[in-house]
């Protein structure tokens, strides 16, 4: 069984909309949502002697999203991570997109996914969000309708990315949280291991471009 409640997490500047939270809650974890760049604030889960803890990093109040911070927990796009120079070409044409990360453009640009103001429709297991973002938005072709839905099944959360877009154009997206899996409060995360079963990785350079395979 999952319970989905619905509230207000703050106003924006300037008359500019309403930022409502979504707490998804079952037997086995719990995960708050804004509708503010569609970002988990929280997701606390139960450790192996039944102890809850937040292991995810966010803010508890609007105005920490409004900082300069690394994107905490929301979702980017329309393109995650850096095109090289802000520049792409397609179909023979070349876009040039805003240059927000040394030279290049990052996670959509100066006003990505995680900068607006998404529009919410709960549903029985979690809540959907959508949002249009016009063609020419931060430089890139097309209309593009996207849906971004956070679920509960058990003891999964469940992330779903749909896009529809009217004419060809890049699209990657990804939520971006950072995880302390020792729980909020911990002091860092220097202890952790992690382990990534991979054949080969792609380099990149000084600016975390790939240079090749």
């Amino acid at each position: 069984m999952v319970s989905v409640t619905r509230s207000v997490f703050g106003d924006l500047p300037l008359g500019a909309g309403t930022v409502e939270k979504f707490q998804l809650e079952s037997d086995l974890l719990r995960v708050d949502i804004i509708s503010w760049g569609c970002t988990i604030t929280a997701l606390e889960v139960k450790d192996r002697q039944g102890r809850a803890s937040d292991v995810v990093l966010g803010f508890a109040e609007l105005e920490g999203y409004f900082q300069k911070q690394p994107y905490f927990g929301a979702v980017v796009g329309r393109v995650a991570n850096r095109i090289a120079k802000g520049t792409f070409t397609l179909d023979g044409k070349e876009y040039k997109l805003p240059i927000n990360n040394g030279p290049n453009s990052l996670h959509g640009g100066i006003r990505g996914f995680d900068k607006v103001l998404w529009t919410p429709q709960v549903l029985s297991n979690g809540v959907q969000f959508s949002r249009v973002s016009a063609d020419g938005e931060e430089g890139y072709p097309g209309e593009l309708k996207v849906w971004v839905t956070y679920t509960l099944d058990g003891g999964e959360l469940v992330v779903n990315y749909r896009a529809q877009a009217s004419q060809t154009t890049p699209v990657n997206l990804t939520n971006h949280s950072y995880f302390n899996l020792a729980g909020q409060g911990s002091p860092n995360i220097y202890d952790h291991e992690v382990t990534i079963e991979a054949d080969a990785f792609l380099p990149v350079d000084e600016t975390l471009i790939p240079t090749g395979w």
